[in-house]
């Protein structure tokens, strides 16, 4: 699948089958995820790889909106560590992890997976709580959560393209 087309087609995908993501799958997915551009070419991510069923399911209940995660293949949680980040202005982290995510996402897409993207920085209760689960060192900061896995039915693209949102030269 070109980038165009996973670009153009890529959906938040919610449910899905019951079929494990190969461990050179997830290591694509990481590795799309750490070519994303960042501030200085920082490269503040890191990643923890979610697969145990207990753990899975302990993150999912902290948020309703969750609740996928419970039940997905795989779960890829972005942290960002600070150490060492050169950007001037430290909140280009966020950024930073956020195009890492899409990155993700795309790839995932484009290998015929599926994923919905679980907001959590800067949610400091539930990220203090998903650091207890995993064990993570205070200066990571727990930036968002990827729920993936195959998709259990075939989701059409979106085909909308709201006119009003461009404005040229001038709002």
């Amino acid at each position: 699948m070109d980038a165009l087309k996973a670009i153009m087609e890529r959906r938040s995908c919610r449910v899905y089958q019951d079929r494990p993501v190969p461990e050179e799958t997830i290591e694509t997915l990481l590795k799309a995820g750490m070519v994303a551009p960042s501030a200085m070419n920082s490269q503040p991510w890191e990643f923890l790889v979610m697969q145990d069923p207990d753990k899975k399911a302990a993150t999912s209940a902290l948020v309703t909106y969750w609740s996928m995660l419970k039940k997905a293949p795989l779960g890829i949680l972005i942290m960002a560590n600070l150490s060492g980040y050169r950007a001037s202005h430290t909140e280009f982290f966020i950024q930073d992890c956020a195009l890492c995510a899409g990155n993700i996402l795309l790839a995932a897409q484009a290998m015929g997976l599926g994923g919905v993207y679980l907001g959590l920085y800067p949610k400091q209760d539930i990220m203090k709580k998903v650091r207890a689960i995993y064990d993570i060192p205070e200066h990571i900061i727990p930036f968002a959560i990827l729920s993936i896995g195959y998709p259990e039915r075939p989701m059409p693209p979106h085909n909308t393209f709201p006119q009003h949102k461009v404005h040229r030269d001038v709002y």
